[in-house]
């Protein structure tokens, strides 16, 4: 049921669980400003306080309006329980990866929930659940902070950041001091690319530079690079990351192969035929790899 709360009711301590979009929030401030508050904000009920879950660029535009009363909808009297109904209801525009990755830390962490359990509340896999759990892991600290307050992009950290940290063993540190030097510099998610990679794959004096908050010099050495900051076209990008894949997979079928847990006779029949397929197109694509390796190996 919906109804209207004094604003300074309302208690922000999840504020931080959500990212803030400026230019979002102000197109919705004009909005407000023409007609009001069109949807409610939603919490849960502790005691004399409305804990804010839903709706905190509303909140914001209320009070800069100077509201007093806004329009509310309760979704209970229990924190863990208005998460969960959060969770359930969100999809990929109301609530972001990330911003649920923050609010499953929280079940498990502050509100004692296990994971199987969050999994089957929320009609989600176990896999899904501790994802993104990994992802609120990652995220602690100065890069939570940067992403979360929009002055670094959440594309940047998940497409340009993460894989450095996944393949390249870059330290969290490191990635703590280049997103605190990009931060808030209204770069493109282009120039953030070029930077991470002359950052995390260049020389010296270019982290230096970044790092000292000088990114002029970068800029301007990057300006001659071509589509991709590492020399290479697109088609050839696709295709570095085809054969990163393939290596990481080979690797995993030659460890897992001769594991006495493939046993059973319906995998048995299923990988006959899968095998199959693979066995017969071996010796042509051991010519083609090698003929490629030569090639390359002539660079």
């Amino acid at each position: 049921m919906t109804r209207d709360v004094e604003l300074s009711s309302v208690d922000l301590r999840y504020e931080g669980h959500r990212m803030r979009d400026l230019a979002l929030e102000a197109r919705l401030l004009v909005s407000i400003q023409e007609r009001g508050i069109e949807k409610a904000l939603e919490g849960v009920d502790v005691e004399d306080r409305r804990i804010l879950l839903n709706g905190f660029k509303r909140y914001r535009c209320a009070r800069r309006l100077g509201l007093s009363l806004v329009p509310y909808t309760s979704l209970g009297g229990d924190e863990a329980a208005g998460i969960v109904a959060v969770l359930r209801l969100s999809n990929e525009k109301s609530l972001s990866l990330l911003e649920q990755a923050q609010f499953l830390d929280d079940l498990v962490h502050v509100h004692g929930m296990g994971i199987a359990e969050i999994a089957e509340t929320l009609l989600r896999s176990k896999s899904w659940v501790v994802m993104r759990l990994g992802l609120a892991g990652e995220m602690k600290g100065t890069v939570w902070e940067k992403v979360f307050s929009g002055a670094f992009p959440v594309y940047s950290y998940m497409y340009t950041l993460r894989p450095f940290m996944r393949m390249n063993g870059v330290g969290k540190k490191v990635v703590e001091a280049f997103v605190s030097a990009v931060s808030g510099r209204k770069l493109s998610i282009r120039e953030i690319e070029q930077l991470a990679h002359g950052y995390f794959r260049g020389p010296d004096w270019f982290r230096k530079e970044i790092d000292s908050g000088n990114l002029t010099l970068p800029l301007e050495r990057l300006k001659g690079v071509p589509e991709s900051p590492d020399g290479c076209n697109e088609f050839e990008r696709v295709f570095l990351k085809d054969l990163e894949i393939l290596s990481k997979y080979v690797q995993r079928v030659m460890a897992k192969s001769q594991d006495r847990r493939l046993s059973t006779r319906t995998f048995r029949a299923q990988a006959h035929l899968l095998l199959g397929g693979i066995v017969c197109r071996i010796v042509a694509f051991n010519q083609v790899v090698r003929e490629l390796h030569d090639r390359t190996g002539e660079a």
